[in-house]
């Protein structure tokens, strides 16, 4: 414990920067999806945990002020054909939450793709002396709502938690996840794409059925056998847009960033603890250049993990670096610590008021 404590003092003494961490943090209620179940009526749990009017309100605020207002009118097609343009599961459950919820079919995909832009994030993968990878994360969106919506997410076939997950309740996909004893993922959105891509992310789904990137962290926790079956399948499906994919498996070296295009990936980013890099900070920029000046939570988030030292990282320490400003901030809703070897430690807690300079 003094350990801890001396380690927290450390990084707090970095500089001015240091995070108020709110003592109301909560952890969100845990939903269990049976996959066994028709994806019609696998999300209808979600109504033991939220009022239907509630998420309908909340729902409208995200899509107003993230969604241009003309792909409500294109999304009409998609709704009359929802089973040509969106493969299953995905489309029972959207029909699904459509009728649990009792919102328009429209808005439940406008909202599924609505996450698919403005996931502002900061990912670490890191690995202690004993060759543990342990593997954090924060998900910053500039909607305040989504507090009281996140979830954790227990998939659940043949009786078994196949594999976890945070997400929002009314998204079908997930932009963190662990499948136990095998490897965890989280996605950064990538800064060279932006809201005004929307046309393009639209194209890229429903012309060339390509997969929303949090779909694909979803199918890749469902069906990868192991860590360097992930990296493959995260690297090579087509996307409809670019991101960063965060990997960390169970055993030494089993750290990497992906850098994706739509088609492919643009950059492979793994730890390399023999020669020092025992860990990787990905925000929501190309690792081999410059943030802007205005972001510097890559540099603090560099620094407080080199102050931490390799042999004082865990899941408590990488939490306090996790909770510096601005690495958490004014957005920040929820962080996550996991590491898919001890599968029980899976921990997300959600900053209710996200973190303050």
């Amino acid at each position: 414990m003094l350990l801890r404590g001396r380690c927290w003092l450390l990084l707090c003494g970095l500089s001015a920067l240091c995070a108020r961490v709110s003592l109301a943090e909560l952890a969100p209620p845990t939903v269990n999806i049976s996959l066994d179940e028709d994806p019609g009526v696998r999300w209808k749990p979600l109504s033991l945990y939220f009022d239907p009017a509630y998420l309908r309100n909340a729902s409208a605020q995200v899509i107003d002020s993230t969604v241009p207002k003309w792909v409500h009118q294109a999304v009409k097609p998609v709704v009359l054909a929802l089973e040509k343009y969106i493969p299953q599961p995905y489309a029972g459950e959207i029909r699904g939450l459509a009728e649990h919820v009792g919102g328009s079919l429209a808005d439940v995909i406008i909202l599924n793709f609505a996450y698919e832009v403005t996931a502002f994030c900061t990912s670490i993968i890191t690995q202690d002396q004993n060759g543990n990878v342990y593997h954090g994360r924060n998900l910053d969106y500039p909607h305040p709502v989504l507090r009281n919506l996140t979830i954790n997410v227990n998939f659940v076939k043949n009786g078994k938690v196949a594999y976890t997950g945070t997400s929002f309740a009314g998204y079908v996909g997930l932009w963190t996840g662990q499948s136990p004893n095998k490897f965890t993922v989280s996605g950064d959105q990538r800064g060279s794409e932006h809201w005004w891509n929307w046309w393009k992310n639209w194209v890229s789904a429903f012309m060339f059925g390509r997969s929303p990137v949090g779909w694909l962290v979803r199918e890749t926790l469902e069906n990868a056998e192991d860590f360097l079956d992930a990296v493959l399948r995260l690297s090579k499906v087509p996307i409809i847009t670019g991101v960063y994919y965060i990997v960390g498996g169970v055993r030494a070296g089993e750290g990497l960033v992906i850098t994706r295009d739509r088609t492919g990936p643009a950059d492979l980013w793994p730890l390399e603890p023999i020669n020092g890099a025992w860990y990787r900070v990905e925000t929501n920029y190309d690792h081999w250049k410059p943030p802007p000046k205005r972001d510097y939570r890559r540099k603090v988030a560099n620094k407080a993990l080199n102050v931490t030292g390799q042999d004082h990282i865990n899941m408590d320490t990488l939490y306090q670096v996790l909770s510096l400003y601005p690495v958490c901030n004014g957005i920040t809703v929820y962080t996550t610590t996991m590491s898919a070897a001890v599968p029980d430690k899976y921990n997300t807690l959600v900053r209710p008021q996200g973190c303050l300079p």
